[in-house]
């Protein structure tokens, strides 16, 4: 089983992500709206230019959300257009390259950055979507919980604590638990990079240790301080790494266990 999350806009790795493996999961962040490695990239740096990328990357940054979000609005006014109506053609372009990218099967899931409304458009019949769902894969039972928590980045996908919660509830006890965002772990959720924590779960980390899954599986937090540890017994890894590097991670089933 390969493992990726945070695509990203990568289909040319996300094309190889299944070779040599029985099935893929996906764990969200399929669309790239702007790269904080390379400012170029993005559906915001091609609607209004690498300089303006650059600058509300330093806001963000800096925390200052406020005036990002103002200058943000004032790029959107600049050009007079439907800003939604530009985002979701942006995006539908996107998604019409990725989900044609994904091997059969997989299985995936929503990041904070897509649009579920969506993805029912694309996912082919080899996809299946879940969240707040089970799925058995290989003998072993898998949940699925997409999206993240709210923040002041306000990304598409945000839901609330309780929400959130009420997922993760509905999947219950499994051997392996997807997610998109971390439990709420500071070493889990605190990006290098970025130099901030990000948004983790608190409910999510109380089922780990309540119903103590095989494997936590989640993304998210490109640059972690840690990415892997363990929870009790459980196996807490980070596999939000595939934008930068191509690389799916690989769960072996059997004595070998994961590596």
């Amino acid at each position: 089983m390969h493992v990726v999350s945070d695509v990203h806009g990568n289909v040319r790795d996300l094309a190889r992500a299944g070779d040599g493996a029985d099935a893929l999961i996906c764990l969200g962040d399929l669309v790239l709206f702007l790269d904080y490695a390379d400012h170029s990239r993005g559906i915001f740096p091609d609607l209004f230019g690498a300089e303006a990328a650059d600058r509300i990357v330093e806001l963000r940054t800096a925390r200052r959300y406020e005036e990002a979000r103002e200058f943000g609005a004032r790029l959107w006014a600049g050009i007079g257009a439907d800003r939604g109506a530009v985002i979701e053609k942006a995006v539908r372009k996107q998604y019409a390259e990725l989900f044609a990218a994904f091997p059969t099967p997989t299985y995936a899931t929503y990041g904070n950055v897509d649009m579920p409304p969506l993805w029912p458009e694309y996912a082919g019949p080899g996809t299946t979507v879940l969240d707040g769902q089970r799925v058995e894969i290989g003998g072993w039972t898998f949940g699925f919980v997409g999206g993240g928590l709210r923040t002041p980045m306000r990304t598409p996908y945000e839901i609330s604590d309780e929400e959130y919660a009420a997922k993760i509830e509905a999947v219950g006890e499994v051997d392996v638990l997807c997610t998109h965002i971390p439990p709420e772990v500071p070493d889990l959720v605190y990006d290098t990079v970025a130099r901030r924590f990000e948004r983790g779960s608190r409910a999510l980390l109380e089922a780990i240790r309540r119903t103590r899954p095989r494997y936590s599986l989640f993304g998210h937090v490109h640059q972690p301080l840690v990415s892997r540890m363990r929870i009790g017994s459980t196996e807490c890894v980070n596999v939000g790494h595939f934008a930068g590097s191509g690389k799916p991670w690989a769960l072996e089933f059997g004595g070998s266990g994961a590596r």
